[in-house]
């Protein structure tokens, strides 16, 4: 074959140049815009298989190792961290475990976060969500509303499930779902009314089944655009549930109870080693049942935890410590514009003095810096400077200036 011919030809399926709609040229051959597409189709499923989860080979992390890498990204909640590794751990042997001579079948243990806002519950989530080897999902519980009201069906939790799984449903089975604010379908009252709480109490009913553990028929697309789909039945016995949620209000909750111990002389001693700043550290099941979470979804998340409410000292180590730190953050950003960013001591206390003012947690960091850097970033690529310094009182004057202080706490 002369090199004309073979210039003329696709190497690999011999059509001719006038045939195809493109034909490009290597050192030795070409290949056609067909063959092109096949190959790259090729290429798509050989990744997909490589990157399956591998149920046999899941490497299981000790309780210890998880908390070290939660330690790089989330500063302080020792005890919430804690929890969370061994219940990871435990859930990693479940899916290892093997059938012996006595049949003792390790149950799961979901688990509930109670926390104020922006002391790290769906970070936690997150964080765990890097270094996990099973399918891993965060899902908001706001949506959710009962079958046939508008919003999400309860099945959704187990369609984004199924997602992150690659539609794989036996390593979906084995996955963990992250159910954050679930204080938010709470029952709104404890008195009935001529209206149904489809987003409250309906919502509650419908989760029992999935963390108890059953077969749940999924539409994978999504159950009401896409009514004519197959469902695909998902068994819920071996996901792990993880819950959060601010559960606004239930210091009073956990106020009153303890309040109603206070009989006696010994009693009067207990009550004094109270710590009143952080009544989040005594809730109990029953606290959650009095804020409105049915006893059956409280007896399916055996495992109860708190999140610390955050000091200062906290609050100024989550500022510059973890790896994805805010001023870490900003400090890249300007690097990318060649300027080299610097803060002072005293623009930090000052950010943290006002992140407690305005309670609202680690994203009230994120808030304060945005206004006090905003000038900055707006100015700062088109001027021909190599560094810049922020001080407290610049820091102070940016917030002046941008009015955040109306947002002061009452």
């Amino acid at each position: 074959m002369s090199k004309k011919e073979k210039m003329d030809k696709c190497s690999f399926c011999g059509r001719e140049k006038k045939e195809v709609n493109l034909l490009i040229a290597g050192i030795d051959g070409h290949i056609c815009d067909r063959c092109a597409d096949q190959a790259h189709g090729i290429i798509q499923e050989e990744v997909k298989a490589e990157n399956t989860f591998d149920l046999d080979g899941i490497k299981l992390l000790k309780p210890r190792e998880i908390k070290d890498f939660l330690d790089q990204y989330v500063i302080g909640q020792d005890r919430a961290k804690k929890i969370l590794s061994v219940s990871v751990y435990n859930h990693y042997k479940r899916l290892t475990q093997r059938v012996d001579d006595d049949e003792t079948e390790i149950e799961k243990s979901n688990i509930i976060l109670v926390g104020e806002t922006g002391t790290g519950k769906t970070l936690l989530a997150r964080t765990i969500a890097k270094m996990l080897h099973v399918p891993f999902t965060i899902v908001d519980a706001t949506v959710l509303t009962e079958a046939g009201y508008v919003g999400e069906d309860i099945e959704s939790l187990l369609t984004r499930l199924l997602q992150s799984a690659d539609y794989n449903v036996e390593a979906a089975e084995r996955g963990i779902v992250f159910i954050d604010e679930l204080d938010k379908i709470a029952r709104k009252s404890d008195n009935p009314s001529i209206t149904r709480d489809v987003s409250g109490e309906g919502v509650q009913q419908g989760l029992l089944k999935l963390l108890e553990g059953s077969v749940v028929n999924v539409p994978p697309q999504g159950g009401r655009k896409h009514p004519e789909q197959k469902l695909i039945p998902v068994d819920t016995k071996n996901i792990l549930f993880v819950c959060g949620g601010a559960f606004d209000g239930i210091e009073r909750k956990i106020a009153t109870r303890l309040n109603t111990k206070v009989i006696g002389y010994s009693a009067a001693k207990d009550a004094d080693q109270i710590e009143r700043e952080n009544l989040l550290q005594y809730v109990s099941p029953q606290d959650l049942k009095s804020f409105g979470l049915i006893p059956e979804i409280i007896g399916r998340l055996p495992v109860l935890t708190y999140l610390n409410p955050l000091d200062k000292v906290t609050l100024r180590n989550i500022l510059t410590e973890p790896k994805n730190s805010v001023i870490k953050q900003y400090k890249k950003l300007f690097k990318i514009d060649g300027i080299e960013l610097d803060f002072e001591d005293g623009a930090f206390d000052y950010i943290v003095d006002k992140a407690i003012e305005f309670k609202l947690g680690a994203r009230g960091l994120r808030s304060i810096c945005e206004n006090i850097m905003n000038d900055a970033m707006f100015d700062a690529p088109s001027e021909e400077i190599e560094s810049l310094n922020i001080t407290r009182e610049y820091a102070e004057e940016q917030l002046e200036k941008s009015g955040i202080k109306r947002l002061k706490a009452s």
